[in-house]
């Protein structure tokens, strides 16, 4: 199957759709190791045509690791597989999950290594979902900036996401990150603060945090640093949330979209 993939850059420094591969099936040990190395490479993995039932998608996961289980989001998850979290969007809907810039549940003491989306219904147009590169916003750092966020930390607290919303009782995670993290694999520094989770950076005046980290969430929107992704039906997005943010563009209301997203387990960033 290794022999088989091929891999398409969507644009000069990210993102990649990949060919040649049937995820409905098993995937080989060299077809694995293949699909690791395209996501350390290129950030983001696109596939089309891919009609995986939920065993399909959670062996996709199991590839890169352990399934990272979201205490937040457990009222979204799909009833019998509490891997799972249903993402839909309809005419009845007020919000949409993950419009506004962020990487998933960085709240979490050990955040995600990286969530794979498999979008099963569509809208005829829009709904599609923009990625930013972390590791592009760093660099388009100024070296005076560099070295002032580095050895920074931030609070990132999942009931700015889910406060008003979770059912009574949900415990909300809170979590202290770096503000500039080491990418475990590639060891390339990314910027790690967003729009959604993080509460404050740690350790220095209320107005001297809200400043900066209004710069870092407007910084990482930068055109120059992102890539874009049109669904159809069947189509599976799968990011890097070490390296990536994202946002789901809701510009199709009232129409349909829906799908089922799965989490890998990361680690602590450092």
């Amino acid at each position: 199957m290794s022999d088989r993939i091929h891999i398409q850059p969507l644009t000069p420094h990210f993102g990649a759709e990949i060919h040649g591969i049937d995820l409905t099936a098993p995937i080989d040990p060299a077809a694995a190791t293949a699909l690791r190395q395209a996501l350390t490479d290129h950030l983001v993995l696109f596939f089309r045509d891919q009609p995986i039932d939920f065993a399909a998608h959670k062996a996709l996961a199991r590839v890169f690791g352990e399934i990272h289980l979201a205490a937040a989001a457990a009222a979204w998850t799909v009833p019998g597989h509490p891997e799972v979290t249903r993402i839909h969007a309809d005419a009845e809907s007020r919000f949409v999950a993950g419009e506004d810039w962020h990487s998933d549940m960085t709240c979490d003491p050990e955040p995600p290594l990286g969530s794979i989306l498999h979008m099963v219904e569509v809208p005829p147009t829009g709904g599609d979902t923009a990625f930013s590169n972390m590791f592009l916003a760093y660099q388009g750092l100024s070296d005076r900036m560099k070295v002032y966020l580095d050895g920074l930390t931030a609070t990132h607290d999942a009931a700015r996401v889910f406060g008003a919303i979770a059912p009574p009782g949900t415990v909300f995670n809170v979590s202290s990150h770096p503000v500039i993290r080491t990418h475990p694999v590639s060891r390339r520094k990314a910027i790690f603060v967003n729009k959604q989770f993080t509460a404050r950076i740690d350790d220095l005046p209320k107005d001297e945090s809200a400043a900066l980290l209004s710069f870092l969430v407007q910084h990482v929107q930068r055109p120059e640093y992102q890539c874009r992704f049109r669904w159809h039906a069947h189509s599976i997005a799968f990011w890097d949330n070490r390296a990536v943010q994202h946002s789901a563009i809701w510009d199709y209301f009232p129409q349909v979209r829906s799908g089922y997203r799965i989490t890998v387990r990361g680690d602590r960033p450092f």
